[in-house]
């Protein structure tokens, strides 16, 4: 079963996330709306506990490329989608040296999470 770790302080979108990678792909979801207690988690996780982290770039505390280098920095080598409502090319350069999946624009297109997401864990199935 995929598990996945959903960071977005925006709460609506994040249940929406949630409830559809759940029914959707049947994931186990573990969403968090503060970027602090994700920050936690994934310093706890395995490649083998954890499939995907999706992560929304603009938070209070850490945002999505400072997650991202958590994760690259304890070795957790697993897919990681970086959601942006403005993914400048700074932001870009710095997420692909970090070998960042791919990106998720804001608005959200729930199709698009799902394609995206089904496709970078492909591998796992």
């Amino acid at each position: 079963m995929l598990s996945v770790a959903v960071i977005e302080d925006d709460l609506i979108t994040l249940d929406l996330i949630t409830i559809t990678l759940e029914t959707e792909l049947n994931a186990t979801v573990y969403p968090f709306s503060r970027s602090k207690l994700a920050r936690d988690f994934l310093l706890q996780q395995t490649p083998d506990s954890l499939n995907l982290v999706i992560s929304d770039q603009v938070m209070p505390d850490y945002d999505g490329l400072s997650l991202l280098k958590v994760c690259r920095a304890k070795g957790l080598d697993i897919p990681f989608l970086l959601i942006s409502a403005d993914p400048n090319k700074a932001l870009v350069l710095a997420a692909v040296k970090l070998k960042v999946a791919g990106f998720l624009a804001k608005p959200i297109r729930m199709e698009e999470l799902v394609a995206t997401s089904s496709k970078v864990t492909a591998t796992l199935n």
